[in-house]
């Protein structure tokens, strides 16, 4: 099987996976215990928070570890529960992990603004200062979609934030390994990660909070992670983590280069077969490696479905349930018909991926898509 779906998950880099083994079979203690066992599996924690910090240019202190990215959003929403103040302005194409959090708080009296974006999946700074209110208590806006891989001006968003007095936080799960973070830069409040966007496990991930911001506790216990998130560490899953977070950073040039060739070379090979290819996303500001493509004459579900019977996997943004395929909500924000909504695909390259792979993508799609045409 030959894997394009990155932006979904990543496979755990293989010295990921023998660390963590290491961690799991030989340092076992609760990190919360005095003795020796606990000693070295708290060591082992806060080392993972060393390397995170260090990646991003903060302090160790500004990292609180989570279940992952949905995890983290929640921690930064469900705050609002316990301000006075309980607007929230976000975008029209962020992740359910904000969306469908945002639409459940209503009933706790948290309301939301979403602005638009244009075409390109982008947002307009100037559309989110004018939706400020005297009741704002949070902008969020993710750093790049999932979808379509566009990147929103966040340094631009930020000073606005902290013009008007409001946090930010930003979704920037799609971001490591792909694209350079540097917090310390910016006037970022809070950021949300996940390891598996970033060849790390899944169901782990982190929050950082800048110096100075108070939050709630989302899960209640014992007093783990400065009393923000109860519950035994684990261990070896946040050990993975910090690898992998160290190893994004320290790759990066070199991760980047390559997704850009695969990407040149699936588009400049898909023009010979398909020439009226319709790419979706910012032209220029957007994560190398991902695209989203349109292709008019053949619905998502049956290139996916004979995708797949070829032993190559992709994703499509449209939602598929009983042989019906729902347009994307990101696609529809962008103002993209439902016909070519529905006929979109989502391809993201990875460190793992070939040339060779990229041809035997581009030849599977020449077949399918001439076996269909002569259907028609």
């Amino acid at each position: 099987m030959t894997y394009f779906d990155h932006s979904a998950t990543t496979p755990l880099d293989a010295k990921v996976s023998a660390l963590m083994r290491e961690v799991a079979e030989n340092h076992f203690g609760n990190p919360s215990s005095i003795h020796k066992y606990g000693q070295k599996a708290c060591a082992i924690i806060e080392k993972s928070r060393r390397q995170i910090a260090d990646a991003l240019g903060v302090k160790s202190r500004n990292i609180i570890f989570t279940g992952g990215g949905s995890e983290a959003n929640n921690m930064v929403l469900q705050n609002l529960l316990y301000n006075d103040k309980k607007h929230v302005i976000t975008s029209a194409i962020e992740h359910p992990a904000i969306l469908k959090v945002l639409k459940h708080l209503k009933r706790f009296g948290v309301s939301y603004t979403t602005v638009p974006v244009n075409k390109f999946g982008l947002v307009d700074p100037a559309n989110i200062e004018s939706a400020i209110r005297d009741d704002t208590a949070l902008i969020s806006i993710m750093y790049a979609n999932n979808e379509v891989g566009t990147i929103q001006p966040i340094a631009k968003i930020a000073k606005i934030a902290n013009k008007n007095n409001t946090l930010f936080h930003s979704d920037a799960v799609q971001a490591p390994g792909k694209i350079p973070l540097n917090i310390n830069k910016m006037e970022i409040d809070l950021m949300s990660f996940s390891a598996h966007k970033f060849y790390g496990p899944k169901g782990v991930g982190f929050l950082y909070i800048r110096d100075g911001i108070r939050l709630h506790p989302m899960i209640i216990g014992g007093g783990q992670e400065k009393k923000l998130r109860a519950g035994t560490e684990n261990t070896s899953g946040i050990a993975g983590l910090g690898l992998a977070m160290e190893m994004a950073v320290q790759n990066l040039n070199d991760a980047q280069n390559h997704l850009k060739t695969l990407e040149n070379h699936f588009k400049n090979r898909f023009a010979n077969i398909y020439p009226k290819a319709i790419y979706n996303g910012h032209p220029e500001l957007h994560l190398p490696g991902l695209i989203n493509v349109t292709i008019p004459s053949v619905t998502s579900d049956l290139l996916l479905v004979n995708l797949d019977m070829k032993g190559i996997a992709v994703s499509s943004g449209s939602a598929c349930s009983s042989g019906t395929v729902k347009p994307s909500d990101v696609l529809r924000a962008m103002h993209i018909s439902n016909q070519n909504n529905i006929s979109s695909l989502r391809i993201s390259f990875g460190k793992g991926n070939t040339i060779e792979e990229i041809d035997m993508l581009i030849n599977a799609l020449d077949e399918i898509l001439k076996k269909y045409n002569r259907k028609k």
